[in-house]
């Protein structure tokens, strides 16, 4: 890996994510940037190259702690530093990675001494080893929630606490927070979204010319990295100095009244919650006009502070797009403009916020006529704007043919009360996709027994976080001291220990830590049926919005979620097992109807992808949603191999549910049969919601014995 960061100026395109970290470097205070895109955008070497940029940090020599020596810090587990001398070191990057435990991010206390000798001998973690630089998160929503939290109350209050069993730490920590993630692989809860300052949407260039200087440039790089940072030296110089300004000038930026107006105004018609909007917009105006050289701030910072703040906090549900009505923030801002007489701008000779068509600081580049001098690190992608939609998965809408003439020869299953089913093969007879129904509330479904995946909110299991159930020896770094278990195992010692004091004589043998009892997320592998009989337009939107409920109910619990499709002749894998559940509601909404029922091939198909995912992921435990009708139709005996299929999965114990789709006078209880062969239980759409009132709370048994069938009245 080259030892030299690839330079900030070089970058090509990408200009929305180069304003906003530097504004976040011009004014810490805005409280970070959340870049979201796809993979290969070159998000990191963007964060590297800003780290180049930052000024140099005094600090007192020796504290871990990176102590300002002008302001050390009274609390600081290394000082008093009053006799301290003083250095500087550059700005440091420090990245935390998706694996890191509790203990890595905050930092631990010796337990043991500190029982025993009362002693906080305390190993700082990368929030100290962050304060004062950069503390850049890669796929910041694949982190557990509880480092999130963690993470992002240490960024709001300026301060890191480390708790245990009474004893505390507690340290400055303030860092330019950059978290990025890829949309694809699953989303932030909306109140962690919050928490970041500004977000920005990023993609790939899909123009060639551009593209083509993306690779040019990073070729450049890697065959002489010093070499090609020389040549972006002026311009890396440049940019440092004007942040330097721009950081000098904020203090004396006014704030008139007219624009706090104007941004209480904007957050208000885009209905976001709470004020954490308008303090955000209110700092991120200010340094637009202090990037910009100016002293007060105009109407056009407040409409880019909009755009930069405020999308990714409008959103209500996870299925919303992040993003911005340009033509309503125009129309409040216009209602709400200043009615002074210089409010007029006046001629910039800066250009504003933007520097030109590579965006803010991004610096012309040099022509050398050799074409390789600069050079865009492993990017070279242009920017999506805030304001605009994110890049959604295409939803191809299936031409609506006339339907096919009905074959009895499909109905090997018994009578259809929803029209015929097709007999071709490959699913012919398709109906062009419908809408989802409205979503709804479901009633929680849990995985039985006791389980050790990943926090989340569904199942039982053994968890860092919950209440206390025992105790046992540390495995590993010990985090959660059992205290009273602790004392009672030393206590028996203390004669032959040599104990004369009020102290108690710990060894580390006598530790013990808690174990713990949460919840945690599952895979939830929907298995959803699309064939000929479930292709009644006014039933298939009501079965696509139970679906729809379930995915929303999978986001509240933090699962992963797959799903399988089954119709015409086979099954397909609609959507691999992700966190993401837009795609899956994106998968749901493009899915047409029609054909035959190859339910045994669904049920296989499910067989085949856990079997998978086991390997993947051995504790995260699955829950199979299957939405059918029970309906087996096509090839020999169809009924026969749905049987077998289902009392293969059955016998693996896979926790299953059955969402009974059936509808019309005449019931077949084909669902429930599959349900007592899959040794799961079965529910009606009915049953499905959390207001009904002949819903009861149950644990997906995986017992048949126990496997009632209902239907609502």
């Amino acid at each position: 890996m080259a030892s030299v960061p690839y330079p900030f100026t070089a970058v090509v395109g990408m200009s929305d994510m180069r304003l906003s970290l530097l504004l976040n470097a011009i004014s810490p205070a805005i409280g970070g940037v959340l870049v979201r895109g796809e993979k290969g955008t070159a998000k990191s070497t963007i964060v590297r190259g800003l780290t180049a940029l930052m000024p140099d940090v005094p600090v007192v020599t020796g504290c871990r702690f990176s102590c300002d020596p002008a302001a050390p810090d009274p609390a600081c587990p290394d000082g008093p530093h009053e006799a301290a001398g003083a250095e500087e070191r550059p700005a440091r990057m420090v990245e935390l990675p998706v694996g890191a435990s509790e203990d890595r991010l905050v930092g631990a206390l010796d337990i043991e001494r500190a029982l025993s000798e009362g002693v906080k001998a305390f190993e700082p973690g990368l929030l100290a080893d962050a304060h004062r630089g950069i503390l850049y998160v890669d796929e910041v929503n694949l982190l557990h929630d509880h480092l999130v939290d963690l993470l992002l109350d240490a960024a709001a209050m300026g301060a890191s606490y480390v708790e245990r069993e009474g004893v505390s730490v507690r340290h400055a920590a303030r860092f330019l927070l950059v978290g990025t993630m890829n949309p694809e692989e699953g989303e932030l809860r909306p109140q962690l979204l919050d928490r970041f300052g500004l977000t920005v949407e990023v993609a790939a260039s899909r123009e060639p010319d551009q593209r083509v200087e993306v690779v040019r440039r990073r070729l450049a790089y890697d065959a002489d990295p010093a070499g090609f940072a020389a040549r972006w030296a002026a311009e890396e110089g440049e940019l440092r100095e004007r942040i330097a300004a721009a950081r000098a000038l904020l203090p004396e930026v006014v704030l008139g009244d007219a624009v706090l107006r104007q941004i209480a105004a904007v957050c208000a018609a885009f209905e976001v919650d709470g004020m954490r909007a308008d303090i955000v917009m209110a700092r991120t105006a200010g340094a637009l006009a202090a990037w910009a050289g100016r002293t007060e701030v105009r109407e056009e910072d407040v409409r880019q502070a909009a755009l930069l703040a405020l999308p990714h906090r409008r959103r209500r549900n996870p299925f919303d797009a992040p993003g911005l009505d340009e033509d309503k923030l125009d129309q409040v801002l216009e209602e709400f403009a200043a009615d002074d007489d210089d409010s007029e701008p006046d001629p910039d000779p800066d250009g504003g916020p933007d520097d030109g068509p590579d965006g803010p600081g991004g610096g012309q580049p040099p022509q050398d006529g050799d074409g390789d001098g600069g050079a865009d690190g492993p990017q070279g992608q242009d920017a999506q704007a805030p304001h605009d939609q994110p890049q959604l998965p295409e939803q191809s809408q299936a031409p609506d043919p006339e339907p096919a003439p009905a074959d009895p020869k499909a109905r090997a299953a018994g009578p259809e009360s929803d029209g015929p089913q097709e007999d071709t093969p490959g699913g012919g007879g398709e109906k062009a996709a419908v809408a989802a129904g409205d979503p709804f509330r479901t009633r929680r479904l849990d995985v039985p027994g006791l389980g050790e995946g990943a926090d989340g909110r569904r199942s039982r299991a053994r968890t860092a976080h919950g209440r206390t159930t025992g105790a046992r020896r540390p495995q590993g770094t010990l985090t959660k001291l059992h205290l009273a278990a602790t004392v009672q195992a030393a206590a028996p010692h203390q004669v032959a220990r040599g104990r004369s004091g009020p102290g108690l004589v710990v060894r580390r043998d006598d530790l013990r830590e808690a174990v713990r009892e949460g919840r945690e997320g599952n895979l939830v592998l929907f298995v959803v049926d699309a064939s000929g009989s479930m292709a009644a337009r006014k039933r298939m939107s009501a079965v696509k919005g139970a679906v729809l409920s379930l995915l929303l109910d999978a986001y509240q619990r933090r699962d992963k979620i797959g799903m399988i499709t089954f119709r015409g002749s086979a099954a397909e894998l609609a959507l691999p097992p992700t966190s993401s559940v837009e795609a899956g509601a994106a998968r749901l909404e493009s899915l047409p109807t029609g054909g035959r029922t190859p339910l045994s091939a669904g049920l296989l198909k499910a067989h085949e992808v856990l079997r998978v995912e086991r390997l993947r992921d051995a504790s995260r435990r699955p829950l199979l949603v299957v939405v059918t009708d029970g309906r087996s139709t096509g090839g020999p005996e169809p009924l026969v191999r749905t049987s077998r299929a289902a009392r293969l999965l059955g016998a693996e114990g896979v926790a299953s549910v059955v969402v009974d789709c059936e509808a019309g006078p005449v019931r077949l209880g084909l669902a429930g049969e599959l349900a007592r062969d899959l040794q799961g239980t079965v529910v009606t759409l009915d049953e499905l919601r959390a207001d009904s009132v002949s819903a009861l709370v149950r644990d997906v048994r995986g017992q048949g014995n126990h496997h009632t069938t209902r239907r609502a009245a």
